[in-house]
């Protein structure tokens, strides 16, 4: 059931407001208009209910409320709880809409063990698509935005899931986060795309979030195999360089940029080494925005 976006705050304040992505539904509690602004427009596409009229399981309810009102004295302070628990510290309350998005990713990297969880951005074209792992600082998540106005289908832009069974990638898609110049770069670049409210000042610096496009919310339920593992770079003024990795060295850096690898043992292996085992492995360094669409562009998909 699809509510209309007038009730979001009404059911964010009352029983909850559940919101289904991709494999998962999070019912999310929170009195704060910031929290209810940023997801009428970047959830626009989701399914989602108010709690008491929906059916089913719900995997994770969250909460995001303003703590401690009387005793902060400089600032009103917002925190993210998962059952009652936080594993954040607070931040100033108009950081709502980026609290949200970590912490969703979070709930899912931490409590999630029914796939291989990596950090890591994915895409899609073709029924094939292309894993980038990458550490923050990367340009993973502007290379990313970029991508999926080109034509590319998002998946995630944050965490990878790849099933144990069949190997292959179950779409999580959710706004895809931007800081500081990347924000002016896309905007720039893309002058359609519908951004989210911008949390100023936060440890990352300027942090906004774009809508994923209307298509890859639609066929979020289709998952396809791994083509292609990019390990990307973004560095200024570099000649972009797109080369040949090792499938041994793409292993060891795909297992560190892993959540969970550690924790399903022998599962996580041999999921991991199949997914190598059959995908393209490759080292991208680029500055050129241009030059990295066409790069994606010229990949050509198994036959």
């Amino acid at each position: 059931m699809k509510i209309d976006n007038c009730d979001i705050a009404n059911s964010l304040y009352s029983s909850g407001l559940v919101l289904k992505i991709g494999l998962f539904k999070f019912n999310i509690y929170s009195p704060l208009n910031t929290l209810a602004e940023s997801i009428e427009i970047l959830y626009k596409d989701y399914q989602y209910s108010d709690y008491v009229s929906m059916t089913g399981f719900v995997d994770f309810h969250v909460v995001i409320k303003q703590v401690n009102p009387l005793t902060s004295m400089f600032s009103k302070q917002a925190q993210f709880f998962l059952d009652g628990l936080s594993p954040f510290n607070a931040l100033p309350i108009q950081h709502a809409p980026a609290i949200i998005e970590w912490g969703m990713n979070w709930c899912v990297s931490s409590q999630i063990n029914t796939h291989l969880i990596i950090h890591a951005a994915v895409i899609e074209k073709n029924g094939f698509a292309v894993v980038m792992p990458a550490p923050p600082g990367s340009g993973k998540s502007t290379l990313t935005a970029a991508l999926i106005q080109e034509g590319w289908r998002l998946l995630s832009d944050e965490l990878t899931l790849i099933r144990l069974d069949n190997y292959q990638v179950s779409p999580f898609p959710r706004p895809v986060s931007l800081k500081n110049q990347s924000i002016d770069i896309i905007k720039n670049r893309y002058p359609d795309v519908v951004f989210g409210p911008i949390s100023s000042d936060t440890a990352k610096g300027n942090v906004c979030h774009i809508r994923p496009p209307t298509l890859s919310v639609k066929n979020q339920h289709i998952e396809c195999p791994v083509a292609w593992i990019v390990f990307p770079k973004y560095q200024s003024e570099i000649r972009t360089q797109f080369t040949k990795f090792s499938k041994a060295e793409a292993l060891m850096s795909v297992a560190k940029n892993s959540f969970n690898y550690n924790v399903l043992g022998e599962a996580g292996f041999k999921t991991l080494t199949k997914v190598i085992d059959k995908a393209d492995c490759y080292q991208f360094k680029y500055s050129n925005l241009d030059e990295a669409v066409q790069i994606f562009a010229q990949l050509e998909s198994p036959q």
